[in-house]
């Protein structure tokens, strides 16, 4: 089977190279690994069994996210070119786009709402961030007083893996079942409606929450000394500009997994979208 890749960051590139390995020819543009031949959209499109595109797909609405071609790649092309009913597979497309490639009988999947890509990106995600920490702290891990907000997929093995290196874990969580496993796992919980009352407590604080919990009363209750490291993807959970004005030491980590391991990263993209082909029988 045919498949043509267009842009994304290093991970895509990877990701090209092992459905490469899975026997898919591939070809693409924009993709940063001299091992997958290069064709322009207008050659590879219209021949192909399928189309994947990066993550995000876009981050204008209008071009291929695509930082490694030098150029602009029009998403309305991507969707002329396609062939009705073949799919094109992405990552973090909005209401819009879909509606816009459904208009052209284009199924349009999004990826990175598959469940197995989002509990394996957990760990790149976790070690990451654990990776600023270690860097941007005046003290190790072990020992250190850490927060965790929320306790999903990437807050619980962020929180695993930090009580592994010694440090002393609280999670913020919501539901009784999650104090109860936390409790399990031997870590701390407090009530994230609570946190206002404790967050002066800790010296590095990672937020996974997808809404925006520390505002101007949160930090405010803060410690300048305390690090606050935001995982949550945009809009993100922090008010950046409250959180200057108290002079916390603030970094927004997007994209982890394709910053810091692209072929880990990659990998879990191959599987991913081999599933998704597989599942469709191509």
């Amino acid at each position: 089977m045919k498949l043509y890749i267009l842009g994304g960051d290093a991970r895509i590139g990877f990701m090209a190279e092992g459905l490469q390995r899975e026997g898919y020819t591939v070809s693409g543009l924009g993709l940063m690994r001299d091992t997958i031949p290069e064709i322009m959209p207008e050659e590879g499109i219209p021949g192909a069994d399928a189309v994947v595109l990066g993550v995000p797909c876009t981050r204008d609405g209008q071009t291929v996210f695509a930082p490694f071609y030098n150029g602009l790649l029009p998403l309305e092309l991507v969707r002329q070119l396609s062939s009705p009913g073949k799919p094109v597979l992405c990552g973090m497309a909005s209401g819009e786009i879909h509606r816009r490639f459904a208009s052209a009988d284009v199924p349009l999947i999004d990826y990175f709402a598959r469940e197995e890509l989002a509990v394996l990106n957990a760990v790149p995600t976790a070690e990451g961030a654990i990776e600023i920490a270690m860097q941007k702290l005046p003290i190790t891990i072990f020992g250190a007083g850490c927060l965790v907000t929320g306790y999903g997929r990437i807050g619980k093995y962020l929180a695993s893996t930090l009580k592994a290196l010694g440090a002393d874990v609280t999670v913020s969580v919501r539901k009784p079942r999650d104090h109860a496993a936390c409790r399990i796992g031997g870590l701390k919980s407090v009530e994230t409606a609570e946190l206002s009352g404790c967050v002066s407590d800790f010296d590095v604080i990672f937020n996974t929450i997808p809404c925006r919990i520390f505002d101007a009363e949160m930090l405010s209750n803060m410690r300048q000394e305390t690090l606050l490291i935001d995982l949550a993807s945009r809009p993100g959970g922090v008010d950046r500009e409250a959180a200057e004005a108290f002079g916390i030491k603030y970094e927004w980590a997007l994209s982890l997994p394709g910053k810091v391991a692209p072929r880990s990263a990659g990998e879990i993209l191959c599987e991913t979208v081999r599933n998704i082909l597989m599942e469709r029988n191509l």
